[in-house]
């Protein structure tokens, strides 16, 4: 498991973008790669996957898709040296945001089967302790914790806000 500190949604974001050169450069495996996203609200979830999209390459915003449950974005080649030697199979990658999710079924229903069994795609699932169940086995767990926040010159300000990001496997 690997543990690692951030001081501001910044360090989160550059954290998930990091990842993201991570998951692209590695040798192309034959299925799935599904980031389980665990956490409070607020904890740097939607921030971490902010960069990590960012790190595919995608120039959207992303947001959380609290309301519509789900979001796709296409994965393309960029002209990058990097991205000539990343791994460029993937083709998608959706987002998921389950916490407004009553019950498994409903994402089903979105065609997850399908998603899941795609190697092309790249899924991120905030809330997945909803799902657990039907989640594979082999989703990258990462897990965000609220640490006490830093004041400024002890006036009681939060100026930064400190979270511990643990990756792991399920």
């Amino acid at each position: 498991m690997e543990k690692i500190i951030t001081h501001n949604f910044k360090q989160t974001q550059k954290i998930g973008q990091n990842f993201a050169h991570e998951i692209l450069t590695a040798k192309p495996g034959q299925s799935t790669v599904i980031l389980a996203l665990q956490g409070d609200l607020g904890a740097g979830k939607t921030t971490f996957l902010q960069g990590f999209a960012k790190g595919l390459g995608i120039k959207e915003v992303v947001n959380s898709p609290t309301f519509v449950i789900m979001k796709r974005f296409k994965i393309t080649p960029r002209s990058s040296l990097r991205a000539k030697r990343s791994n460029l199979m993937f083709k998608n990658f959706y987002h998921f945001d389950l916490y407004r999710l009553n019950n498994p079924q409903e994402i089903l229903d979105l065609g997850f089967g399908e998603i899941i069994k795609n190697p092309e795609n790249i899924v991120a699932i905030e809330w997945p302790e909803k799902i657990k169940e039907i989640l594979p086995k082999d989703a990258i767990l990462i897990t965000f914790d609220h640490l006490e926040p830093i004041s400024a010159k002890g006036d009681g300000e939060a100026k930064e806000n400190k979270r511990e990001i643990k990756i792991d496997t399920f």
